[in-house]
């Protein structure tokens, strides 16, 4: 999925339950995190929910990209975390830090209509995902 689709999509949805039904639903569609990576040093600190994010480095034509993967015990945060993966998976880590994220969480219109825990659970995704490809880069 990418971020044009979810945009397209979220553009066809008229309220906000039918947008956040889809959100629910992009959670659902992210494959499974092994449980092995269930682990404190893949946990998210700064969420409400318990969230984990694994950062990889793979080999692409462009060069070293990122391979994400995640998880939640929340179905929200699942999406969230998908919109994320839309964002940042398959970048470079120089890309992946010219990435806007707050700002196209605001342009979904996710900003208003999310509680403010889930808001700052979301920055600090984005924060973990922005540290892990400055590390790539040092």
């Amino acid at each position: 999925m990418t971020i044009e689709n979810i945009r397209s999509d979220f553009a066809l949805l008229d309220d906000w339950e039918d947008r956040y039904r889809y959100v629910i639903e992009l959670g659902k569609a992210l494959p499974p995190l092994a449980e092995a990576l269930h682990t404190e040093a893949n946990k998210v600190r700064g969420c409400a929910s318990q969230v984990w994010l694994a950062t990889q480095l793979v080999e692409t034509d462009r060069g070293r990209a990122l391979a994400l993967q995640g998880d939640s015990d929340a179905h929200i945060v699942r999406g969230l975390i998908a919109i994320l993966f839309a964002l940042y998976q398959g970048r470079t880590p120089r890309e992946a830090l010219t990435v806007d994220a707050q700002a196209e969480f605001a342009r979904l219109g996710l900003k208003e209509h999310l509680t403010p825990q889930r808001s700052n659970g979301f920055a600090a995704m984005v924060e973990r995902i922005r540290r892990d490809a400055q590390n790539a880069l040092d």
